[in-house]
């Protein structure tokens, strides 16, 4: 193994458990954000009970959430140091951005909003809850700035003089239309991940409370909460099909190469359709690839609107790069300019497969939650509510995995219409001084150690889901009670 392969592993195992918490976090501020003020505004207290039992699932999330994500950080001058020097004017000041504008924004007031229940106005502390959901998903479009100038460079310009990318244009690098997609699709995901998870809580403790002859408990409380999730999954759905395949089109165009290994073509066709089953050796070859079960000119139709458009093959677009961008690297190899295809072909049929549970889910609870105030105590819903609250976690993921491993070997992008000289390959990013025994090291610490926050987090958040809503009192108003009461912890 060479350097640049652990580094690899390291950073894709860091980055794939801390988003294991991010779409939730996103998601459930503004959900948790909907019940307080539902609350605030009929003053139903069955809102009340929900707010708190959802916010301290969101409070164990984000902790955790937390404590990951700032490992990344690290990395970035570490492991990739060479990256860091090439690129860290235009990539530093979007990170340096979302950590000053939006998660010390986002940190502050959730602090407040878990003291302040009792100290607070209740307007002015649901004004905290909300000012968390905007920070948080402001946080990721800053974060996605970042990421989406890697995939797409726009307002930079390279240095010949120091071998550095330098930033010329700030606001391309927010108006970037690589950004703008992926930044609608991660929302529209987070949400369908937050919606999935409430509806299957909501679910799983309704057929519980209608099993024990809870039916009222079950019919104020968890009902009201499964169907905002459920009327969550289905606009989030909806927006997360039209924004991918907004970012299918750009990556078509900008990533060609990414997405032929998304469908396995290993020829240039015209009608390409949507592989459904593929066989053979899905290996760089891309030799003896058959297409079992396809949908007719479907991929000619994401690429370029027209379903007998022409879509290039993996073996021409290899042919073009080694043309334009070179065919052997500084230490004399070969480049190969195709992805893992296995590895993009099936992380990108994982991804949409397992969207497929929120949409089953949400099937389920629409036709048994149907009339008013019905309620259910079906066995099989409470069980497709646990099955189904993974899902969406898991399409995320091999969505962010099909995302970055796609766009191999480059860890920079090169725009042709742009900054073409912006570009920069994965193994000339990774750090000249860090040795292999370093990186596995560290690597296997990090493994073990989130292995414990794994199971920590797991403990946390069934003991808490299992326990239900609680019973609650309203907090006093602040405006009638004593003024020298001291902040409090809420839960």
């Amino acid at each position: 193994m060479e350097p640049v392969d652990a580094a690899r592993w390291q950073f894709a195992i860091v980055t794939v458990y801390h988003f294991i918490f991010v779409p939730l976090t996103i998601g459930l501020s503004p959900l948790v954000a909907i019940m307080q003020t539902a609350w605030l505004v009929t003053g139903k207290a069955h809102w009340l009970r929900l707010t708190k039992f959802f916010g301290k699932l969101l409070l164990v999330n984000f902790a955790i959430g937390v404590a990951t994500g700032i490992v990344q950080e690290f990395q970035f001058g570490m492991n990739w140091s060479e990256y860091s020097r090439f690129v860290g004017d235009i990539f530093g000041a979007p990170l340096a951005i979302e950590g000053l504008a939006a998660f010390f924004v986002e940190s502050t007031f959730l602090g407040l909003w878990i003291f302040g229940w009792d100290k607070l106005p209740r307007k002015v502390h649901l004004a905290c809850i909300w000012l968390v959901a905007v920070a948080t998903n402001l946080s990721a479009f800053f974060i996605l700035a970042a990421n989406s100038w890697m995939q797409h460079p726009v307002g930079a310009i390279y240095n010949p003089e120091t071998g550095r990318a330098e930033l010329d244009d700030f606001g391309a690098v927010l108006l970037n239309n690589t950004l703008w997609a992926a930044y609608t699709h991660t929302i529209a995901t987070s949400l369908l991940v937050a919606g999935t998870f409430v509806t299957g809580v909501a679910g799983w403790l309704l057929v519980r409370e209608v099993r024990a002859g809870r039916v009222d408990l079950a019919r104020t409380v968890y009902r009201p909460a499964a169907l905002l999730g459920l009327v969550t999954i289905v606009v989030s759905g909806a927006g997360v099909a039209a924004s991918g395949d907004w970012q299918a089109k750009l990556m078509f165009e900008q990533q060609p190469m990414k997405m032929a290994a998304a469908e396995g073509l290993c020829e240039t066709q015209t009608g390409a359709g949507f592989s459904i089953l593929t066989v053979g050796d899905l290996s760089n070859s891309c030799e003896g690839v058959i297409h079992l079960i396809e949908v007719p000119g479907l991929t000619s139709y994401l690429a370029t609107g027209d379903f007998a458009g022409r879509v290039d093959g993996v073996p021409e677009l290899q042919e073009y790069m080694a043309e334009r961008y070179g065919a052997v690297d500084a230490a004399g190899e070969e480049i190969n300019y195709s992805p893992n295809l296995a590895l993009t072909y099936w992380s990108f049929r994982l991804m949409i497969g397992f969207a497929a549970g929120s949409a089953l889910l949400a099937l389920a609870a629409l036709w048994l939650l149907r009339k008013k105030g019905s309620v259910t105590d079906k066995r099989w819903f409470a069980r497709l509510c646990l099955i189904a609250i993974p899902t969406p976690f898991l399409a995320a993921s091999f969505g962010w995995i099909f995302t970055e491993t796609g766009r191999q070997p480059w860890v920079v992008v090169p725009n042709p219409t742009g900054v073409d000289m912006v570009r920069m390959l994965t193994s000339d990013g990774v750090s000249s001084s860090v040795s292999i025994a370093e990186v596995i090291t560290s690597l296997t610490v990090f493994t073990l150690l989130y292995g414990v926050l794994a199971v920590v987090w797991v403990k946390l958040m069934t003991r808490y889901a299992s326990h239900g809503a609680p019973e609650v009192e309203p907090p006093p108003d602040p405006d009638d009670a004593d003024s020298d009461r001291p902040l409090s912890f809420a839960y």
